[in-house]
């Protein structure tokens, strides 16, 4: 079983388990990922997801021994990096996070690393394509610049350097990057959920469009959940979350 499909209460795990491989894709598990994150979108008590890979790499790429990945699948060649998920997504990275291994993460929302991941377009050296989103998560993630660094370039990166430039979200101890992923997902699982899903959806399709656009759909996506902002500022008006706790 090269993916692992897990559930911790609202929070969703995917593992890829091919350590032998560092954790490389070929077309089965690429199969076996979107099989996965299918499950994880489908199932309403599922609220937030965490990508990782074990035992010490997160993910090296597509497996260019085995180069039988499917490049025309909707979800693309590394199993999901093609779609867009509407519920939250982390990253928990260790090791080795590089070339279609660091789009699976650029698909994420957020990424926590340990501090011994190390990140990088390492396709660049093999002449082999970013065609699972890279090209256009990496700026909007990191700035046009930066992204331009790694893209013509292929250096690796360091996880203090990731966090330097917006990379990565949040550092961890070596080893602790899914555990602090994890906690992260539920505290964010906890949130009124209706407010997350519609701020969240609001910021992505506000992306790339004029200003007074942008307001228009924050505008009236919020509208759709004043309830649930009502329900809060009633909990805070009768004493909870005062003095920001």
């Amino acid at each position: 079983m090269t993916v692992r499909y897990e559930e911790d209460g609202p929070v969703s795990i995917i593992t890829l388990d091919r350590p032998e491989r560092r954790n490389a894709v070929d077309r089965a598990t690429a199969t076996a990922l979107y099989a996965a994150y299918q499950r994880f979108a489908s199932a309403e008590s599922a609220r937030v997801l965490v990508v990782t890979g074990r035992p010490e790499t997160f993910c090296a790429g597509a497996d260019l021994k085995a180069l039988d990945n499917d490049v025309s699948h909707p979800g693309g060649p590394m199993g999901f990096t093609r779609l867009r998920s509407e519920k939250p997504t982390i990253a928990a990275i260790e090791g080795w996070c590089v070339a279609g291994g660091l789009e699976v993460a650029l698909f994420c929302d957020l990424r926590v690393a340990g501090r011994t991941a190390r990140f990088g377009c390492l396709e660049r050296r093999w002449g082999v394509p970013l065609i699972d989103g890279g090209t256009q998560r990496l700026p909007r993630v990191v700035g046009l610049g930066r992204a331009l660094d790694l893209i013509l370039t292929g250096r690796l990166v360091d996880a203090v350097e990731a966090e330097s430039m917006g990379l990565v979200n949040r550092l961890s101890d070596t080893g602790s990057a899914r555990k602090d992923a994890v906690e992260l997902a539920h505290q964010i699982a906890g949130f009124p959920w209706p407010t997350v899903l519609a701020d969240r959806s609001s910021l992505y399709d506000g992306l790339d469009r004029p200003l007074p656009e942008g307001i228009a759909i924050e505008r009236d996506r919020g509208n759709t959940v004043l309830a649930t902002g009502a329900i809060g500022a009633a909990r805070f008006a009768g004493g909870e979350g005062r003095g920001g706790g």
